[in-house]
């Protein structure tokens, strides 16, 4: 974050002083790390040598904000000497590779944790960090589908669809190492001594089904698509299409819920007996499309604003923030910055979350491209000129030019 004239600002959430040194990555742990960065932390980003060409990389602009960014290259004894000068003022190491990838760099947890016995080590993969698939490959879809979660999640005359990267990713994933680190670091805080965290997707999408494991065991689920009460088997909790074309949202489960429902679509009364009665549910589905096919969507938003309803426009990524909630909170408060094309400035953002009432989270700098503070960040970790130059003239580490891929496009 910075001022008006540029200078940088000290976090103030509750974060503050704590140090994460990132290891840059892809999905789960870049999103998890800017939840951290939201709430406080000062995050050092570890680029690789040529991240700032590679698309796949650049791609993750969106939850690269509040950090700073260092281009070293690991591979090379020199890079990992500078990492461990960052790490001895460090409180948390996020690290994304496959399982053994750290070890062959000699930067295991072993090693790591030995020379710095406070820190926090944090492991993100998508199967963990044992098990016969830890070193196979996969993305969120796999690892939602084997944890019995994208079972869920779909029609019932078809199969499940992906459901973006959401799911096992960046919930199961991002969310989770973020609980992981703040819980290690409270235990630090009484034991004086850091922890590795084990967060895998997989185990994430997994914990993400415990409350329907929970009906599933109370007989009050079925395990199949499209026929329980939160999977769009209940015509008052699915969603449905308008004369428009676009969608609204319906989620009246209780009585008085639905008989809101009823009485916003100038429906019988008397079909709420008919809500919790399966067998009725395809008449009474047809009957709520029918009506909400009549009309376009913000007619039916309009007509139920402000009623306990339940119903919902279906917004759009662009329509989202305008919608006047979100407006009077907030909730889509800072502009996308960074190493974007400038048609992409601006573009709107979620602010932090969750709220704390007296050291709230805040968002900091533009997301920086690879190597915008290498000799920023080098230098207070002690590093001398001369140390510095050495490391920039072999490769070890690099600094990007003052124009940035910001410029680009």
């Amino acid at each position: 974050m910075a001022d008006d004239d540029g200078a940088r600002r000290r976090p103030t959430g509750p974060l503050a002083g704590v140090r994460v040194v990132e290891l840059a990555g892809l999905g789960a742990a870049p999103y998890g790390v800017m939840l951290l960065a939201d709430l406080g932390a000062d995050v050092i980003r570890v680029d690789r040598p040529g991240a700032g060409d590679d698309p796949n990389v650049l791609a993750h602009v969106g939850v690269w904000r509040g950090r700073r960014s260092v281009v070293l290259d690991l591979r090379r004894p020199e890079g990992r000497s500078a990492l461990d000068a960052l790490l001895a003022s460090a409180d948390v190491l996020v690290e994304g590779m496959r399982p053994g990838v750290m070890e062959r760099l000699d930067l295991g947890p072993e090693r790591v944790c030995t020379a710095h016995p406070r820190l926090v080590y944090a492991r993100m993969t998508g199967w963990g960090q044992d098990g016969p698939l830890a070193r196979t490959a996969g993305h969120d879809v796999n690892y939602a589908a084997l944890s019995g979660a994208l079972h869920t999640v779909g029609p019932a005359d078809g199969p499940p669809p992906p459901v973006v990267n959401y799911l096992a990713d960046l919930g199961g994933g991002g969310m989770l190492l973020a609980v992981g680190v703040l819980a290690a670091l409270v235990e630090r805080g009484r034991s004086g001594r850091g922890q590795v965290v084990d967060a895998a997707m997989v185990d994430g999408a997994a914990s993400l089904t415990a409350f329907v494991r929970g009906l599933s065991a109370l007989g009050a689920w079925r395990d199949e698509r499209g026929v329980n009460l939160l999977d769009g088997g209940a015509p008052f909790y699915a969603t449905y299409t308008c004369a428009d074309g676009r969608a609204v949202a319906v989620g009246a489960i209780e009585p008085a819920f639905f008989a809101a429902l009823l009485d916003g679509l100038d429906l019988d009364p008397a079909l709420a007996a008919d809500q919790h009665d399966p067998a009725r549910w395809p008449a009474l589905r047809h009957a709520l499309a029918e009506r909400f096919a009549a009309r376009p969507r913000d007619v039916w938003a309009e007509r139920f604003a402000g009623t306990d309803a339940c119903v919902t426009p279906v917004l759009s990524l662009t329509e989202a923030p305008e919608h006047p909630h979100h407006r009077a909170r907030g909730t889509f408060a800072v502009g996308l910055g960074g190493p974007v094309p400038a048609g992409a400035q601006g573009w709107p953002m979620p602010a932090p979350a969750p709220r704390l009432s007296r050291t709230p989270g805040e968002v900091g700098a533009d997301a920086p491209p690879p190597g915008a503070d290498t000799v920023e960040v080098l230098t207070e970790a002690g590093l001398d000129v001369a140390t510095i130059g050495a490391l920039l003239a072999s490769g070890a580490a690099a600094e990007a030019a003052p124009s940035g891929p910001a410029d680009a496009g």
